[in-house]
């Protein structure tokens, strides 16, 4: 028996703040409405997993509640995102870090791709978790729900770790991690067949809530 695993971005968080891992009031409204649409596709869970993270958390309750569903998660802290913050700070504990690099998007975004590829590499010295470590702990919770015997699983987790499951699935080479994560959207969908016989990527950075007369407003990367 196969199923079709659908992992989900976590909604818009507070990019900038003191506290990244809560949702925006945007971020409320956009894991609502992909709930309801999910459910217009008929997409009608039978399990449902998320990371320990609050924004993980926040984006399910708001998904449960545009799908009418309410099935009670059960944590998969593998599906969290790496420490990006603290990557960062490890990666210029000995050299000034550039002005901005936790505040502006460009900056961030910029540094935060060159430092994966540096982690990959075991460039980084004290990295809060090693690269080899994050990809086993992904790899382990799409193993959990792969044996959950659902069929229609549903999952929460990041952009991170959502590039890091493509790209494994894939077989694409390990760089391809970072590039796969900086393209998800927020409450983009990626669906994963998983049967006896293997596992195949179904769907890449699908956001059937976004349409022309939305997407000003709730098409997000950050």
């Amino acid at each position: 028996m196969s199923m079709v695993f659908h992992l989900v971005r976590h909604a818009q968080a507070s990019f900038g703040a003191a506290d990244y891992d809560n949702l925006s009031p945007l971020g409320h409204r956009q894991s609502e409405a992909l709930g309801a649409a999910m459910a217009r596709q008929g997409v009608v869970p039978d399990a449902v997993f998320i990371g320990a993270q609050k924004r993980h958390r926040q984006t399910w309750e708001g998904m449960a509640k545009g799908m009418g569903c309410d099935l009670e998660p059960v944590i998969l802290p593998g599906f969290n995102e790496f420490d990006f913050k603290g990557l960062l700070d490890a990666r210029f504990a000995e050299e000034p870090a550039p002005e901005g690099i936790h505040s502006d998007r460009r900056t961030h975004f910029r540094k935060l791709r060159e430092t994966v590829l540096m982690w990959q590499r075991d460039e980084i010295t004290n990295p809060p978790e090693r690269f080899a470590d994050f990809a086993a702990r992904v790899r382990d919770a799409r193993d959990i729900v792969a044996a959950s015997g659902a069929k229609t699983p549903v999952a929460v987790s990041s952009g991170g770790a959502i590039g890091q499951s493509v790209a494994s699935v894939m077989g694409a080479p390990a760089d391809q991690m970072i590039a796969l994560q900086l393209q998800v959207k927020n409450c983009a969908v990626a669906r994963f067949v998983i049967a006896s016989t293997g596992t195949w990527l179904h769907g890449f950075n699908e956001t059937p809530h976004i349409n022309a007369d939305n997407a000003a407003e709730m098409l997000t990367y950050s």
